[in-house]
């Protein structure tokens, strides 16, 4: 069963959008790994995830039978509230099993056009890929079988668009950040998939 992250780690790291009614999208925009992801292929079974909405006059995310619209969904969603807002996001519903069906999203963008998008997790992730820029000779030995970890999955709604991000934090033989004992690893945060509706 999925479980809620109660709190965040306490270890801090130093990381590195007119028209009428949209009909169901399809999924094109699948953004290629970074190389080292793909050097170093680290696969996941269970994920976790998370959502949040921005610039909409209503949203509406539903994944994994959950409700992930942190606001009413029937009321406006405020702009992001900073430019760096993304390193400050959760997935805090943890350990979803590889792959529920797709997220189900509906919104209002500010100029008051209707859309509804079905993301499927499954097609985006389909090679089951952990994203990372961590090279082999960097990478400290961190776990042992067929699977790594569970990343954390987040999809945003802005306005037009829906972008879909995910990191895990990788662990390095080396500081991050010269002489700070805390930056051994590396939890970069990839967009994977975005669509402008």
């Amino acid at each position: 069963m999925p479980r809620f992250r109660s709190a965040m780690l306490p270890l801090a790291f130093v990381l590195l959008t007119t028209g009428c009614q949209t009909a169901m999208s399809t999924q094109t925009d699948t953004i290629q790994p970074p190389p080292e992801t793909l050097a170093v292929p680290l696969k996941f079974a269970v994920h976790n995830f998370g959502a949040a909405c921005y610039n909409t006059l209503s949203c509406s995310v539903v994944y994994n039978h959950k409700q992930f619209a942190p606001f009413s969904i029937d009321k406006p969603s405020p702009p992001p509230p900073s430019p760096d807002y993304r390193k400050n996001w959760d997935a805090g519903f943890i350990g979803i099993e590889n792959f529920p069906s797709p997220a189900i999203v509906q919104w209002t963008s500010l100029d008051g056009a209707k859309h509804e998008s079905k993301v499927d997790m499954a097609k985006i992730f389909k090679e089951q890929l952990i994203w990372h820029k961590v090279p082999k000779s960097d990478m400290a030995d961190f776990y042992s079988g067929p699977v790594a970890g569970e990343p954390d999955i987040f999809l945003e709604v802005n306005d037009h668009a829906i972008n879909v991000f995910m990191w895990m934090l990788i662990p390095t033989k080396t500081e991050q950040v010269p002489g700070n004992k805390l930056s051994y690893g590396r939890d970069d945060r990839f967009l994977v998939w975005t669509h402008t509706y």
